[in-house]
């Protein structure tokens, strides 16, 4: 059983990495959303909630048993070692996960998957990837998407920002990286030419960086 050849989207928050991968989606190519993907580990009752709440009490529970998403990442997006500790017991449900879809979409014989994983590089899931597209935007312009997108407040989405990597990192460790800072239209137009990009070239497996410097 061959995998697909998976393409891993990351990015700055809020920079517009969801039309991206609908482009993808709409060339008739498979979306791998570590988001949902993410939910899923820490559904009620699952080993991993059960260990997130040993590390940050019953507090981050709802009434029901769930997760109360808010109440967590108002704790952990204002301090680094909390966030730590919480992405050193999602990830390895995670990446687990995100495995097993990998090996499923294999055996259906796809040939091209979109692993869309804001946290790919911290997951440590850019090892599964053949190739890498980033996504910035101008942080402004992310902060307001985040306000929007999520109902919080422009202290929260900063604190959210400052949490994670900068356009450098992105640009550093992507093979494509597209910066989202003109409109609509323009920015639609080289997601369509990346997307293009990746169908047309002949697939070539993607060197880490252990393998660039040997």
């Amino acid at each position: 059983m061959k995998l697909p050849y998976i393409v891993g989207l990351t990015g700055q928050s809020g920079a517009g990495k969801t039309t991206l991968a609908n482009i993808f989606r709409q060339a008739g190519n498979h979306v791998l959303d570590a988001d949902i993907i993410a939910r899923k580990v820490m559904e009620k009752g699952s080993p991993c909630l059960r260990q997130c709440v040993l590390s940050f009490g019953e507090d981050i529970l709802l009434p029901d048993g769930s997760l109360d998403r808010k109440k967590l990442a108002g704790i952990v997006f204002s301090d680094r070692e909390k966030l730590k500790i919480l992405d050193d017991i999602c990830y390895p449900h995670i990446d687990m996960m995100i495995l097993k879809e990998l090996v499923a979409l294999g055996r259906e014989k796809a040939e091209y998957v979109l692993l869309d994983a804001p946290t790919l590089f911290e997951a440590g899931a850019d090892i599964f990837c053949d190739m890498i597209i980033s996504v910035t935007a101008p942080e402004n312009m992310r902060i307001s998407r985040i306000m929007a997108r999520d109902g919080i407040t422009e202290e929260a989405a900063r604190a959210r920002i400052a949490s994670q990597h900068d356009e450098e990192f992105f640009k550093s460790h992507s093979d494509i990286c597209i910066s989202n800072s003109g409109s609509l239209k323009e920015y639609e137009k080289e997601c369509l030419s990346a997307v293009m990009q990746i169908m047309i070239k002949p697939k070539r497996h993607r060197k880490t960086n252990n393998e660039k410097k040997s």
